[in-house]
């Protein structure tokens, strides 16, 4: 080596001496922005013996009423093998319950239980406290904007196509 800086050196470089792409990730600001939100509302749930994913069930089931399971797994995004394990465990505490549909008796229709409504009851002033310090901090009109244009964003879908995290 003589001392010259090479290609590698420059982070402006790639591998290959062309220029490097400059552009901010989507998905890792998505992941940080889910965390920050999250990071408020974690304590919370801890409090209440529920997780993340457990509380999302909870929520999609009170406010959508009776669903299937593949319905639930949709709406909660969770995929539906951590759901059916998910399920079992709900049920066993009493969260949720479970009846065959009376039109296809195949079916299994899963509707919150009383105590499940009673763990959203617990969590709601907690969990508006937070929402309101947020609205507080970022902005109400700011937080309708995002959700507004992150709907947007998820009803692009991008066709299923894959290719990276990126």
């Amino acid at each position: 080596m003589n001392g010259a800086p090479s290609d590698m050196d420059n982070p402006d470089k790639t591998n290959d001496g062309s220029p490097r792409e400059r552009r901010r990730s989507l998905a890792i600001g998505l992941l940080k922005a889910r965390e920050a939100v999250m990071s408020h509302f974690r304590p919370i749930l801890a409090d209440h013996d529920v997780t993340e994913q457990q509380w999302r069930v909870l929520r999609v089931l009170a406010e959508a009423g009776t669903l299937d399971a593949s319905e639930l797994a949709e709406k909660a995004f969770i995929l539906a093998p951590s759901l059916t394990r998910m399920l079992r465990s709900l049920e066993e505490r009493g969260l949720i319950l479970r009846h065959k549909d009376k039109d296809d008796g195949r079916r299994v229709l899963l509707q919150l239980a009383p105590a499940g409504q009673a763990v959203i009851d617990e969590v709601m002033p907690d969990s508006r406290r937070v929402y309101a310090d947020i609205d507080a901090r970022f902005g109400t009109q700011r937080v309708d904007a995002l959700l507004d244009m992150l709907e947007e964003l998820a009803a692009l879908k991008l066709d299923g196509k894959g290719g990276g995290e990126e």
